[in-house]
């Protein structure tokens, strides 16, 4: 009784105009508490297809979330279709009229009448709040079945899983005396098909604790889970066959937390009492935008410097003009010179630098599109790492700041 189907509505998710997260982050979720996500819908902005939908829906699952369509502007119907598939009418609801008032106060702007409208729910359903915009989600109980309807703004809905909806599941998943427990080892410097011939010998441990293997530009996260009615006989079986994991790939596994790799160094810089600068020219300063996007980035990196041109590299970070003469932009030698030069002029104890040819163009006989030099300095060490990627040029840097980052975890390891 724990089946999910997931519904989300709007034009924009068939014509590919919007990526559906939505879906993928509700079934994560879900999946993580022990729900089996059954089937995806992803439907129009057109009523006779959306009830349809709800209808194939219910048909399957236990638990329907539904997202999208919510906005107080014409062409959100879901509304409008909850009301006719539930024979429901509506209420106005004084608390989320003044939740929508005081949201309009804080940003200082005057509410337009048509948010005022958004105040009204259907009356069969239990408002769930909205902290974070003017649509409240409705929770809808129906012949067994629960429905959630939320927006389909990511963090309006995001806000309402963790906020309320996560919270009453979790207590009802282990109320039924089911248990599901899943660990994810995150991996980084190694593809799947390299990991999963180190571990293919315990093929017979994945068949009581299930083993999936989800690989990104980013690395590959191999996930543990068991579901049984025993948390405990979960988490030691679980256990056994991590360490049997652990024994033959542990090199490449950086955290066992829901953390990026930036995240697991920023600690490492912490810890270490370390100061780090970033020196970049084909990655465009996407190493730094991932390193400041950890809350209290401002105790560890000094400074980063995107060094484009062979003039700035000379200039701010005194590169040699012999060296880039000799051996170019793209090369081991200038690397190491950028690290070191941003680790100088920063004062900081690490530099790293990044220089490449991302693609289409800039390629010659010698050096193709996705060769990259990722420099490294301290100081007692030095050196330069090459490495060949592909030919499109967002996931090149991608995957460059990415091993960048990779190689900076796998030196403070030593330090």
């Amino acid at each position: 009784m724990n089946r999910v189907s997931i519904i989300s509505i709007g034009d924009e998710l068939l014509i590919g105009q919007t990526i559906n997260t939505n879906a993928a982050y509700i079934g994560e979720k879900l999946t993580a508490i022990g729900f089996e996500v059954v089937r995806n819908f992803t439907v129009g902005d057109l009523k006779e297809d959306i009830l349809k939908v709800l209808k194939d829906a219910e048909n399957i699952s236990d638990f329907i979330f539904i997202t999208g369509g919510l906005g107080p502007t014409h062409d959100d119907i879901t509304r409008t279709c909850i009301l006719e598939y539930f024979n429901s009418e509506l209420i106005f609801d004084e608390e989320t009229f003044e939740r929508i008032k005081k949201l309009f106060e804080r940003r200082n702007i005057p509410m337009p009448e048509i948010n005022r409208e958004q105040a009204f729910v259907p009356k069969i359903a239990q408002v769930i709040p909205n902290n974070y915009g003017t649509a409240p989600g409705y929770d809808i109980s129906k012949d067994g079945k629960r429905f959630f309807v939320m927006p389909g703004v990511p963090h309006e809905m995001k806000g309402m899983m963790e906020n309320t909806i996560l919270p009453q599941l979790k207590n009802y998943i282990h109320s039924k005396g089911i248990f599901y427990n899943q660990k994810i080892l995150y991996t980084t410097g190694i593809p799947e098909s390299a990991l999963y011939s180190k571990l293919q010998d315990l093929r017979p441990l994945f068949d009581e604790v299930k083993v999936a293997f989800l690989p990104s530009q980013f690395g590959v996260k191999i996930r543990l889970s068991m579901r049984s009615n025993r948390e405990e006989l979960n988490l030691e079986k679980i256990k056994f066959v991590e360490d049997k994991i652990r024994e033959r790939v542990d090199e490449f596994i950086y955290t066992d937390e829901e953390i990026s790799i930036e995240e697991v160094i920023g600690r490492i810089l912490k810890e270490k009492k370390l100061k780090l600068a970033v020196a970049e020219s084909c990655t465009g300063g996407l190493i730094c935008n991932r390193i400041t996007n950890i809350s209290g980035s401002s105790e560890y990196f000094e400074r980063g410097v995107v060094s484009y041109s062979n003039e700035s590299k000379i200039q701010l970070l005194g590169v040699n003009p012999e060296t880039i003469k000799n051996f170019g932009a793209v090369s081991e030698q200038t690397a190491i010179e950028m690290a070191r030069g941003v680790r100088i002029i920063s004062g900081a104890d690490i530099g790293i630098s990044t220089t490449g040819i991302m693609g289409p163009t800039g390629a010659t006989e010698t050096k193709p599109i996705g060769l990259v030099f990722i420099g490294y300095s301290d100081n007692q060490t030095e050196f330069a790492r090459q490495f060949n990627f592909a030919d499109n040029r967002v996931r090149n840097k991608e995957r460059t700041s990415q091993a960048a980052l990779e190689l900076l975890w796998r030196m403070l390891k030593k330090l």
